[in-house]
């Protein structure tokens, strides 16, 4: 049995193996040490690879290339539709988790999957695995794929790699890039002969081919030449570009993978001054723009010791070899990942209440406490959720369950645990118990069911684009809670002091609590200058009434204190 590492990646793919102490990558049959993601159908066949390439502008209806940026997303996804857009094969709504499908693939494939592991962290493994550095080292993994950017801050020391912080952008690589240039085609196409060519496949196809080729050839010359023969309507298409334009055209999309880093550095809590080493990964990188840009934001040379196209292959087929238990030098190595979302549960009728915040190193052992919303409720539903926004509706359900038998008490009187549990293959256990009663039910979330990182990288993005409207919407949620908590703390004094109050008064809060309780109950969704003024009109009309009663136990608790000491005396005495 030999354990390899395969980079499935949006444009190419590629295989390497850990052999002799070293990692090589595997050629596929035409001596390649990549391979094009491209799957094609024809009558007789099933073609992949160069050869489904090839054949792509003839037959673009039956030719899947950049699956990756498609499976496990919603189908609704905005980013999705625009991509579909580009696409000539057609696309339906059946996609399954993209973690689970790309085991399923392997599956299918006849492969054993034994372990799915983040992009970046693998080309960290393919950087420093043959490296003896002294003291610490904090490494930047920028990875600019065909179809995903991510940034990954790892920490290394001796054999052991820290994942301290993670970002990127789902929906920006190698393909963006493509498609700013068929834009341009296009248009140009357009203004020169007045025919429309984005709507046929066929062109489509030719097009995105030519402006790949354009693209890989302005990284090392000044200027690059199109010619399609006959590309519509027997018209054929000539054009020039200069790297100038190219850069121009794609100006804003370059600057944008700027973004992400300033998110890591933040979440690392590092500084632009503490990154010894930036390691570039994906053949985007090889753009002259992106490295000066990376320059110029670091002030620092960049890392050029591994090929970034094999990076990430290489180092899976490191992990592989961990995992599989090779008997060489390479067991040393400790692989600490993060969590890449924050995981919690739902409180307060909607609020996410973060038990483990995102980025916090595996395996992990958080506990919170939480109570019960419900007079004498007795059982508890515990929904476990992962994202970063304020209300749980914009993050994902990984699982439910239910904790029973609480003894019954007033509302926020149960203490109930929640733990959570990661462990370093990033499986979540979440376990909630009774503190009084001990009593305790628990729910295991294998991670083949969690997000993808195109899918994480989207709701970290989803997460600072509606960063206002969620701190808004935080405060509202706890302007209404603490209003429910008032109105039940009233009514459970009422309950407490029936002694205290005549019946025309114990009436009056009765009811009025109650009135109270089905206002908020009614008014779910307000806003919170409303659940404010609520509080201030319930604070005035119960005032009188609860200073009253607190003045009768402050003279009962005198009353009782005073007989206690005279209790006390009397006993005294009779011992003596």
């Amino acid at each position: 049995m030999v354990a390899v590492g395969i980079d499935l990646g949006t444009t190419y793919s590629c295989v390497a193996v850990w052999q002799n102490n070293n990692v090589k990558v595997i050629v596929n049959e035409q001596g390649n040490r990549t391979t094009p993601s491209f799957v094609a159908f024809t009558h007789r066949e099933r073609v992949i690879g160069q050869a489904a390439k090839n054949q792509a502008a003839f037959n673009p209806k039956n030719t899947v290339f950049a699956a990756k940026r498609l499976i496990g997303r919603r189908y609704d996804d905005v980013g999705l539709q625009m991509d579909l857009r580009l696409y000539p094969f057609k696309v339906i709504n059946e996609n399954d988790a993209q973690r689970q499908a790309t085991r399923l693939a392997g599956s299918i494939a006849g492969l054993e999957v034994i372990r799915i592991i983040n992009e970046p962290t693998a080309a960290a493994l393919a950087f420093g695995y043959d490296k003896k550095f002294s003291g610490e080292r904090n490494v930047l993994i920028y990875d600019l794929g065909g179809g995903t950017f991510d940034v990954s801050i790892l920490t290394i020391s001796d054999s052991v790699y820290e994942v301290k912080a993670t970002a990127g952008n789902s929906r920006l690589g190698g393909e963006d890039f493509d498609n700013r240039l068929v834009a341009y085609f296009a248009e140009d196409f357009k203004n020169r002969y007045g025919k429309e060519v984005l709507r046929h496949g066929k062109c489509l196809k030719r097009l995105k081919s030519a402006a790949e080729k354009v693209k890989l050839s302005l990284t090392s010359a000044a200027e690059a030449t199109v010619h399609i023969e006959s590309l519509y309507d027997r018209i054929d298409y000539h054009n020039r570009i200069s790297r100038v334009l190219f850069e121009d055209l794609c100006s804003d999309l370059f600057e944008d993978t700027i973004k992400p880093i300033d998110k890591a550095l933040k979440d690392a809590r590092m500084l632009k001054r503490h990154i010894h080493n930036i390691v570039l990964v994906g053949g985007s990188t090889r753009i002259p723009k992106i490295k000066d840009l990376l320059k110029e934001f670091f002030n620092k040379d960049l890392t050029s010791s591994i090929n970034p196209e094999e990076a990430i292959a290489c180092g899976a087929a490191i992990q592989a070899a961990i995992l599989s238990g090779d008997i060489n030098e390479i067991n040393n190595l400790l692989l600490v990942d993060v969590v890449p979302l924050s995981l919690g549960v739902e409180t307060a009728r909607g609020m996410m209440f973060k038990v483990i915040e995102r980025n916090t190193p595996i395996p992990c052992r958080k506990v919170k406490e939480i109570t019960t919303l419900e007079d004498y409720q007795n059982c508890m539903t515990i929904e476990v959720f992962e994202g970063e926004r304020t209300l749980t509706k914009d993050n994902i359900l990984l699982g439910v369950f239910e904790l029973n038998d609480i003894p019954p008490a007033p509302r926020g009187v149960a203490k109930i645990d929640v733990i959570f549990d990661i462990d370093a293959n990033g499986i979540l256990k979440v376990s909630a118990r009774d503190k009084r009663t001990g009593n305790c039910e628990t729910i295991t979330i294998e991670n083949t069911h969690r997000l993808s990182n195109n899918d994480v990288s989207r709701m970290i993005a989803d997460a600072e684009k509606f960063r206002e409207e969620d701190i808004e919407n935080r405060k509202r949620l706890e302007v209404r809670n603490q209003l429910e908590t008032y109105i039940y703390g009233v009514k459970q004094t009422v309950v407490d002091s029936l002694e205290s109050l005549s019946s025309d008064e114990c009436a009056f809060l009765i009811g009025e609590c109650k009135d109270a309780i089905a206002w908020v109950e009614e008014n779910m969704d307000c806003l919170r200058e409303e659940y404010e003024r609520k509080m201030s009109e319930l604070l005035r009309r119960w005032s009188a009434t609860i200073s009253k009663l607190n003045k009768r136990w402050r003279h009962r608790a005198k009353r009782q204190r005073s007989e206690n000491i005279e209790n006390e005396a009397t006993t005294i005495t009779e011992v003596d």
